[in-house]
């Protein structure tokens, strides 16, 4: 709807939406009187009451989950037609080329702590292709079923409203295997539809005043795609900078305050010449991949070759594809495992604080990403323990975006990094 109604508006709805009753489950605030309602056959889950101040209402608020009833056959073969209606995704191993960029989104699937991706490079080099391309590598996680935020089972803290109340109270929690979610972000989204925002249409309608998870509820736990991500308005930015430093959204809507976690990898890419991302939330990504165009003209006569052919016959493209991706997914999924066991000198860690010391680096994130995505670069290639060469390997990309901007300097700042790392590690 345009425009917020009041609960107590008696103005006729005048945009209304046809209800689902597909949809699995959708976090709710259920306003009912005083005396029993009967709304038909719904099932509540939670309560958390929020009554309003004496004398204004004699309705009470409580957070809870309404589900329907769909049978897991049903739910299968809805699954299945989704997937087969999808756009064919361009594979990932037919990627050529563009192998810092690559491998940057690689070390965030193994370790999503690293903090994500800042892509810049020429318009048609391929960067929104490579990410989207990234869907089916990632790995399943295990969330809480029908949970509009794709909650841990196992951390009560990062939960939803819904789903750490009942863990609290000791309930067995349903348990499910997901992929990791990738959702786009795209430029002329509204502020209430990536927060999340309370239908009050289904309130005038039903007596249910429900909150509709936004896409950052979605993305919880998985990768928050933003194209052109310089030219993203300011109170998106905004809303960004809050959940990406917190790991929570909130959303206050029509006097309900409600929080829900929002811990992803966000992963941007765009054209420098169309303007320069705010340094608060460039600091934001854990990795910055540079782009360029392929010089070389065989290259670019293979890419021409390659894409026509997937444009021609996308699914038997892919299926040429297929035993690449399966090697990498396998690769991918060995590594996340490996991950916990690798280990890096004390001393490694010492120089890698130095490099950053004597380069100025602002706060302690250039720190930490580093000695995450060197260990997750060991992990990738198969060792438990971090070389210099795989510091080396990801250095730039950990440091280069935090550098203070000299207009001065000529210098790609990247050289810079990489100058210092060997002064540092001689």
């Amino acid at each position: 709807m345009a425009g917020l109604v009041g609960i107590s508006s008696t103005a006729a709805i005048l945009a209304s939406r046809p209800y689902s009753s597909n949809s699995s489950k959708t976090s709710s605030f259920h306003l009912t009187p005083v005396r029993a309602l009967n709304h038909g056959k719904k099932f509540y889950y939670g309560g958390i009451r929020v009554p309003f101040k004496k004398g204004r209402s004699p309705y009470h608020v409580s957070i809870s989950n309404v589900a329907t009833e769909i049978s897991p056959d049903r739910d299968q073969k809805l699954s299945a037609s989704s997937k087969e209606s999808q756009r064919p995704v361009y594979p990932f191993a037919a990627i050529v080329g563009q192998e810092e960029m690559k491998l940057c989104l690689l070390l965030n699937v193994i370790d999503p702590k690293i903090g994500g991706v800042m892509i810049m490079g020429d318009r048609g080099t391929g960067k929104s292709t490579t990410v989207r391309s990234l869907v089916d590598l990632l790995p399943e996680i295990a969330v809480i079923a029908g949970d509009a935020f794709n909650s841990d089972p196992e951390d009560p803290e990062v939960q939803g409203p819904e789903a750490r109340e009942k863990s609290l109270r000791g309930e067995k929690l349903s348990v499910v295997s997901v992929k990791i979610n990738m959702v786009d972000l795209p430029l002329g989204a509204t502020e209430d539809r990536v927060c999340g925002t309370i239908d009050i249409e289904k309130a005038l309608t039903e007596g249910v005043k429900a909150f509709e998870p936004g896409l950052l509820a979605k993305a919880n736990r998985g990768i928050l795609y933003v194209d052109e991500v310089n030219l993203l308005d300011d109170h998106l930015v905004d809303v960004l900078l809050d959940s990406a430093a917190s790991g929570w959204n909130t959303v206050e809507r029509e006097g309900i305050s409600i929080s829900h976690p929002a811990r992803f990898i966000l992963i941007g890419s765009g054209n420098p010449e169309e303007g320069e991302l705010r340094p608060q939330l460039l600091d934001r990504f854990g990795m910055h991949a540079q782009v360029g165009t392929v010089k070389d003209a065989e290259l670019r006569v293979k890419i021409v070759e390659e894409r026509a052919r997937f444009d021609r016959n996308p699914k038997e493209f892919r299926e040429s594809y297929s035993a690449e991706q399966e090697k990498l997914q396998q690769q991918i999924s060995s590594a996340r495992d490996f991950l916990s066991s690798v280990k890096i000198d004390h001393e490694d860690r010492v120089k890698i604080s130095k490099v950053c010391a004597e380069l100025n680096v602002d706060g302690l994130r250039g720190d930490i990403v580093t000695n995450r995505a060197a260990r997750a670069l060991a992990a990738l290639k198969g060792r438990d323990k971090v070389t210099a060469e795989d510091i080396a390997t990801v250095i730039p990309n950990c440091l280069r975006h935090r550098l203070r901007k000299d207009p001065l300097e000529s210098i790609d700042s990247g050289l810079l990094v990489i100058e210092k790392f060997y002064e540092v590690f001689s």
